[in-house]
């Protein structure tokens, strides 16, 4: 069992896991969010979604000035406390991944359509969120997210073609994500995870939460984990699912965010 009166770090994944992924509703998972907030345990929010996004999130949960992981790991937004460190974008920037992106789709054929070829109003559609948040969904800085509209047998083309100019293609909940080959949440995480240690004094035991295949380098990379049950086909495939480490909730979503805390700190 863990305890909240240790040196704790908690890295969460949002859509599908602290957010419910059609409603984006949060509440079931509340009293867990006060009690961490009241023993000062930091919840680093890990997603895939853009770093304005998630400053919008973080002043809904009442997280501001507390670190978290943008763009799979591509941004990496540090606490507010240390000043001397900017928010800081790993490899690749958006602007050169996007029209990468164009003249591979256009010389291959690929079919797949990138937030950039929308606007906000047809993100709207795609996600469920309200007009001002999709267009902070369209602010990326290091990466690409787009809808797969080919066969599996020409991602596997795809990602191939991508590996050749040193990018990767993760798949979330419902999009996927075209980012530098060096970043990741799990390279984020070992960042922030050192910071903490240089600048705190202590060695943190570390908890992630996720629900999709792009949740693995970030469920992997920490002391202990909670998979929590998700929609998507593949599951997650971790490199150690030893019970004793990691645990499979019932419930999805916040509920399953929060009876995995149960687990781990009942």
């Amino acid at each position: 069992m863990l305890s909240l009166q240790d040196p704790l770090l908690i890295f969460s994944d949002l859509d599908g896991s602290l957010l419910d992924i059609h409603t984006y509703d949060w509440q079931p998972a509340q009293p867990w969010l006060d009690k961490l907030q009241n023993y000062q345990v930091p919840v680093i929010l890990c997603s895939s979604k853009t770093a304005a996004e998630m400053l919008d999130i973080q002043q809904d949960l009442g997280m501001e000035g507390l670190p978290f992981i943008a763009e799979n790991g591509a941004v990496i937004q540090p606490d507010v406390r240390w000043e001397s460190v900017k928010r800081h974008l790993n490899g690749m920037k958006h602007n050169e991944i996007y029209p990468l992106l164009a003249q591979l789709r256009e010389q291959t054929g690929f079919k797949f359509t990138t937030f950039d070829d929308v606007d906000e109003r047809v993100i709207a559609e795609w996600t469920g969120l309200n007009r001002h948040r999709s267009l902070l969904a369209r602010q990326h800085e290091a990466s690409v997210t787009l809808i797969w509209r080919d066969s599996d047998e020409n991602m596997v083309r795809f990602e191939e073609a991508l590996a050749g100019h040193g990018l990767q293609c993760l798949q979330g909940a419902r999009f996927w994500h075209v980012l530098d080959a060096r970043c990741g949440k799990d390279v984020a995480i070992g960042w922030l995870v050192e910071q903490y240690r240089a600048r705190e004094g202590a060695v943190p035991t570390t908890l992630g939460l996720g629900d999709g295949p792009n949740d693995a380098p970030l469920l992997n990379s920490v002391d202990f984990a909670v998979a929590i049950k998700g929609i998507n086909r593949h599951g997650i495939t971790l490199k150690d699912d030893n019970p004793a480490r990691v645990y499979h909730t019932q419930h999805s979503g916040p509920a399953g965010w929060r009876e995995g805390l149960n687990h781990f700190f009942s």
